[in-house]
């Protein structure tokens, strides 16, 4: 049994991992933190657990992890780097499902205008798509987990970039409101969002240089668009794709680039439609391919609290312990 840790377990990412990890059949949960719950019985704070768990939330310090054999960060960026190099030294795993590894540490900074202090470290951080980087994840013992909005853009438009075929891509995605998290704002406030679609961040997302990092190491310079809109529903992210061509295709012979590249891969499962409700609830990523005249339309859905948190970083963790990436998360979606 593996021994795991939660650092931030009030939030949607914390709540969700909670719930998938109740009966991951090779886990055991032995401490969820909690500055401001601290003391409080989980169940209280995340009714829908109620006799699932007997634990209380604890402070963040690092006698409450002795035993663990991995750690998952579900805290707000910025301070993930504080918690990673002490786990690290001790010879703990790390899932970080902040922002913190994702990017080298100059664009990090540059992007997210914190100064990283977290990077004096020996181990290498490895991005957590888990369908591009299985391998790496093997021997990891620092998983960067992708962005919601980089998850499923990535995999929309990587198995043209890794035959170097894309000449320009625009991602148009929309979220669901959980992706802004759990905080109250003006922006989440129900009157300003429902029955509409806000675009946000229209051009300068800080998602936006996952994206560009990720399908530049397939092909190289991919040129890259994305636009970032909230719907008023709890859930999901759909993707449009637009991907502009280097020279012409046959429809056949894009998606058979499209099935070599995701064979084997238990997550991705290929759609003649795309809904969201497809994917509530589960670490699926929908993938439909729509060829055009002047370009090729690749659409993705994805539960942005799974498949966009906390079911890949569960994905990562099965990796990273020689487990099937499926183990604990091989159920269907919550369908409608």
């Amino acid at each position: 049994m593996i021994e795991i840790g939660i650092v931030g377990g009030s939030g949607y990412t914390g709540s969700e991992l909670l719930r998938l990890l109740c009966f991951h059949p090779e886990v055991e949960v032995k401490t969820v933190t909690s500055r401001k719950h601290e003391g409080k019985e989980i169940w209280k704070l995340h009714s829908f657990l109620k006799g699932f768990y007997n634990l209380k939330f604890v402070n963040p310090e690092l006698k409450y992890f002795d035993g663990c054999k991995a750690v998952f960060l579900a805290v707000p960026h910025g301070e993930a780097m504080k918690f990673a190099p002490k786990f690290l030294e001790v010879g703990i795993k790390v899932i970080d499902i902040s922002a913190d590894y994702r990017l080298d540490k100059e664009t990090y900074e540059e992007v997210y205008q914190k100064e990283h202090i977290g990077f004096d470290i020996d181990a290498k951080p490895v991005y957590g798509l888990t369908e591009l980087y299985r391998e790496e994840l093997r021997k990891a013992e620092l998983v960067a987990n992708p962005g919601c909005y980089p998850t499923g853009t990535i995999l929309a438009a990587a198995p043209l970039a890794a035959e170097e075929l894309i000449e320009k891509v625009i991602f148009d995605s929309k979220s669901g409101i959980s992706g802004a998290g759990a905080s109250v704002s003006e922006f989440t406030h129900y009157p300003n969002l429902h029955e509409a679609i806000v675009p946000y961040k229209v051009t300068n997302h800080r998602h936006y240089w996952e994206m560009v990092q990720e399908l530049g190491k397939l092909q190289g310079e991919v040129k890259v668009s994305f636009t970032p809109q909230v719907f008023p529903g709890s859930r999901g992210i759909l993707t449009n794709a637009h991907i502009f061509l280097r020279g012409e295709l046959e429809e056949k012979e894009i998606r058979e680039i499209y099935e070599k590249f995701y064979s084997g891969c238990y997550f991705i499962r290929f759609q003649e439609t795309i809904r969201l409700s497809y994917v509530r609830g589960s670490n699926f990523c929908d993938i439909a391919i729509f060829p055009g005249e002047d370009r090729i339309v690749v659409s993705s859905a994805i539960d942005n609290l799974v498949k966009g948190a906390s079911g890949q970083a569960i994905q990562n963790m099965n990796v990273m312990f020689g487990l099937d990436e499926a183990r604990g998360l091989d159920f269907p979606p919550l369908f409608p």
